[in-house]
């Protein structure tokens, strides 16, 4: 399997939140090749503290591959047959414009001063990106969580070039609990005093990002899948009182000091509002409506059965809203006892949904 990394720049754009930016880098990676009409390709939408490096080998200086599983050769999103696509998210670190990238209007980073985004000014960015890649027709467009929000936003903004749509472990608007969590998040960021208004310069406020990441752990997984790895098993090596730590504890703190090690603040700030403006009816009449422009077309809609943030009824009420507006829908589900991260480990299940996705 042949995998490219590369950068296109958009000299300028306005997004439809009315915000325009110049100079917009969109990083991406590509599995396989486009064939002669350039009709083979499947754009991945990636998750929250994703990137764009879907499969192959890990490169120093690289974010790790998240979906091998699913991408390469003979696999389900098979690159002797597609060229897959994945972005980089507009506002993640790994490359693409975001609050760590240089304003050219003003020569600083942005900061706090980066433009607020939705998941449907990340679709168009994105869509932008593809034209000047030279790709307007999309066999596929396949996210999960945050990157099902954009995936579906790119299947409804441009329905007319736009084949199918791979909703995965995500709804068609934000429901008030996630964003509840979410603001939790930003929370431990912003209280933690090395924050400094997003001021900060090197590694900034470590402790509030973890506190964050740590509490994102827990809405990622079930009450059955920690009770299944943990119980009240306790470290070998803990002592009783403060010292000592539960399974599940070292678990939590583990993942949080992983991922700031890889991430910034200010990005996953911007990243977890970017998914509580989540919602495909703002500016089109309603939910109802916002389906409409997909009516005729395919949309598999994949929820899991444990998952917590984006509850199963969530997603099938997603596929339901849709069908009643004429689009082709169908709703399949992952049974799992993984949570929210079961479209990260339950790939047998996924595997056998979107292959029939793509045959249909």
């Amino acid at each position: 399997m042949k995998e490219t990394i590369g950068s296109v720049t958009i000299p300028e754009i306005t997004l439809p939140s009315g915000v325009t930016m110049k100079n917009v880098a969109q990083v991406y990676a590509m599995y396989g090749e486009p064939n002669a009409n350039a009709d083979n390709v499947i754009v991945v939408c990636h998750a929250l503290t994703g990137s764009h490096r879907l499969a192959g080998v890990k490169i120093d200086g690289q974010p790790e591959p998240w979906w091998d599983t699913i991408v390469g050769d003979g696999k389900t999103l098979d690159t002797k047959k597609y060229c897959v696509i994945c972005f980089n998210n507009l506002a993640s670190p790994y490359g693409s414009t975001s609050p760590i990238s240089i304003d050219p209007d003003t020569g600083e980073k942005y900061r706090m001063k980066f433009p607020m985004l939705s998941p449907r000014d990340v679709a168009a960015a994105q869509k932008a990106a593809l034209e000047l890649l030279g790709f307007k027709k999309l066999r596929a467009v396949v996210g999960g969580s945050l990157g099902g929000m954009i995936a579906l936003e790119i299947a409804i903004s441009f329905p007319d070039d736009v084949e199918k749509c791979g909703l995965i472990a995500a709804p068609d608007k934000l429901y008030p609990q996630a964003i509840a969590f979410n603001t939790v998040q930003r929370q431990t960021i912003m209280n933690d005093p090395e924050w400094k208004n997003g001021e900060y310069e090197g590694a900034g406020p470590v402790n509030g990002l973890s506190a964050a990441r740590m509490l994102a752990m827990i809405t990622y997984r079930s009450e059955q899948s920690f009770s299944e790895r943990y119980m009240r098993e306790m470290d070998d090596n803990s002592s009783k009182g403060w010292g000592g730590q539960f399974r599940v504890e070292s678990y939590l703190y583990h993942h949080g000091e992983e991922l700031v090690k890889r991430f910034d603040a200010n990005c996953y700030l911007y990243l977890t509002r970017m998914m509580d403006l989540h919602d495909i009816g703002i500016g089109r009449g309603g939910v109802a409506k916002a389906w409409e422009r997909f009516a005729g077309k395919k949309l598999l809609a994949v929820g899991i059965s444990s998952d917590m943030l984006f509850a199963n009824w969530q997603v099938e009420e997603a596929a339901r809203d849709a069908s009643n507006a004429g689009v082709l829908a169908e709703y399949d589900e992952i049974e799992s006892e993984n949570g929210h991260d079961a479209f990260l480990i339950d790939f047998d299940q996924l595997d056998e949904f979107l292959r029939g996705l793509l045959i249909s």
